[in-house]
């Protein structure tokens, strides 16, 4: 194979990559372009690429008609303690099931996983009923611990622990360290991407999540970023009569997501190779 075909190959798969990044690029292009229109522009046919007068003010109009600072600001908060929770729950549990030795460690492994198998809905009902007995509803702390334990969370950390040669953990043992301080000093920073990808998926969930507290909440000024949006969509949207704010409130609503995703990128590009990013730590 000559250097010609290689450097054809590689302009190929760049252009390739770039049209799917295009592609998958664009209805956050058309959501903000939208939010720059008026509602006629929007259902205009053929459909217009960018507006002919960008109208930014109705950014400000979408932010002032309906309280998105407090929308996104439980989001972010409940979002960050439930991350910070799942993380060192995970990061527990997922140690004993890996490098701690007692009896029944597989079954109790099993039941654990076989959680993971068990849909969502199917706890809704006891969930609701153990809050409602520990008088949690309608509060952050029934939103934040309802959440604070994540099967999948256990799954993916543990997934990581198991690509960490077990002789490190008992050269901490031999060294007299204790069973934290071999968590917490060794293991987290070696596999420090996988936490970073679970930190990032936790984030993305709880902070787009709708039904669960929407169901164990009912004080508007507990409403997360999706409860607010529907809330501003049948009432400040006046159920699709605005479709330019509710656009510019969608755009803004979601830029947490893309500040934390530009933020993590590098460390998440590494945990792709679970074996490499532990073998780099």
């Amino acid at each position: 194979m000559n250097a010609t075909t290689v450097r054809v190959g590689k302009l190929a798969r760049h252009l390739f990559f770039a049209a799917i990044a295009l592609i998958m690029a664009f209805p956050f292009y058309w959501m903000v372009t939208s939010a720059l229109k008026t509602n006629d522009e929007i259902w205009q046919s053929p459909p217009t690429i960018w507006p002919k007068e960008p109208l930014w003010g109705n950014f400000s109009a979408a932010w002032h008609e309906a309280p998105f600072f407090r929308y996104m600001g439980n989001s972010v908060f409940v979002a960050v303690s439930i991350v910070i929770l799942q993380v060192i729950n995970s990061g527990m549990m997922a140690y004993a099931l890996t490098h701690m030795k007692f009896r029944f460690r597989g079954l109790f492994a099993g039941v654990i996983l076989f959680g993971y198998m068990v849909p969502a809905t199917a706890v809704y009902l006891p969930g609701y009923l153990v809050l409602s007995q520990l008088h949690l509803l309608d509060s952050y702390a029934g939103l934040i611990l309802s959440n604070c334990v994540s099967v999948f969370s256990i799954f993916l950390i543990r997934q990581a622990f198991l690509q960490v040669p077990h002789e490190l953990v008992e050269a901490g043992e031999v060294d007299g360290s204790s069973h934290m301080r071999i968590l917490w000093t060794i293991l987290v920073p070696i596999t420090r991407s996988s936490f970073a990808v679970l930190a990032l998926i936790t984030f993305i969930d709880q902070y787009n999540n709708y039904f669960w507290p929407m169901l164990i909440t009912k004080d508007p000024n507990l409403q997360l970023v999706s409860a607010g949006l529907r809330s501003f969509f049948t009432q400040g949207g006046a159920y699709g009569l605005k479709w330019p704010l509710i656009m510019a409130a969608s755009a803004f609503t979601i830029a947490p997501l893309l500040l934390v995703f530009l933020l993590a990128q590098k460390t998440i590009m590494q945990s792709v190779n679970m074996t490499a990013g532990s073998s780099k730590g």
